[in-house]
């Protein structure tokens, strides 16, 4: 008796904590929407902040899109992103499953070597890959924004882990069969670690979505702006740094599409966190 009372004491202290700790993680999305629907004189007018607002107004939201060139903006992004995650793909699921099923000289050296690159300074690589782009007169195109971001260390070693998972029997009764080593990928590796996968592919989208340092420093032409130097542009030439309203609509809608990615395919993506931190 004393230990089931003292079991669901433990789990009341433990839904309070996180019942806490989910208010302060969320709060700042609740004031960001909350100031969005504020108009500018009466957001100005708080001497004190307002947690809820009486008037609420969609000509922010309005501004968001007349004002500046958001849309085009949205664009430029989805062109981005859903290019430079498809190519990735292409490259690091080949190169996963290389590095976990083919056998040949140097194999280990080679992946020892691969995963080193990790170690070099984000900074050196921006170095490097702003030269190259400006030497192949890529700046300001969709090319000089992808290429750079088509292959990556960490997720080629996660799918690998994973690939390596499958048991060997199957990849040795395959070949017996006569079945390829592409068909074997397809059929076989890909669905099979599809959770791992499909989180790539989210964290990669994610990334793509956010991505600024690389974009601001490639692109001086605003027909080639993403959301995210969009912001900037909306906060230098827009609605200017006063009128904070507007600009938390403009980041709202920036952010829905990667919230409602989350919400769809939030089983699958901790499905895939899970998987990736076992073997065998």
């Amino acid at each position: 008796m004393i230990e089931r009372k003292n079991s669901r004491v433990s789990h009341a202290l433990i839904y309070l904590f996180l019942t806490v700790w989910a208010l302060i993680v969320l709060f700042p999305f609740y004031w960001m929407v909350l100031t969005s629907f504020k108009s500018f004189t009466a957001y100005n007018s708080e001497y004190i902040p307002k947690f809820i607002t009486l008037q609420p107004t969609l000509e922010n939201y309005r501004d968001a899109f007349t004002t500046v060139p958001l849309g085009r903006y949205f664009l430029n992004t989805l062109i981005f992103t859903v290019a430079t995650t498809g190519l990735m793909m292409v490259v690091i699921v080949p190169a996963a499953f290389a590095f976990a099923r083919l056998e040949f000289k140097g194999r280990n050296g080679m992946f020892a070597l691969f995963l080193s690159l990790m170690m070099i300074p984000t900074e050196l690589v921006i170095i490097t890959n702003y030269v190259t782009i400006v030497n192949w007169n890529m700046r300001n195109t969709y090319l000089g924004l992808i290429l750079p971001s088509v292959t990556s260390v960490f997720y080629i070693y996660l799918l690998k882990e994973n690939f390596e998972a499958i048991p060997d029997e199957l990849y040795k009764a395959a070949k017996v069969d006569g079945t390829s080593d592409l068909k074997y990928l397809l059929k076989v590796m890909v669905p099979i670690s599809q959770p791992t996968i499909v989180t790539i592919i989210i964290l990669k989208v994610i990334e793509c979505w956010n991505s600024y340092v690389w974009p601001r420093l490639i692109t001086y032409d605003a027909n080639y702006y993403l959301v995210s130097n969009g912001i900037q542009e909306i906060r230098e030439n827009g609605f200017g740094r006063e009128n904070t309203p507007a600009m938390m609509a403009a980041v709202v809608v920036i952010s829905v599409p990667l919230i409602i990615l989350f919400l769809i395919f939030r089983k699958k993506i901790m499905a895939g966190v899970s998987r990736g931190g076992t073997k065998g």
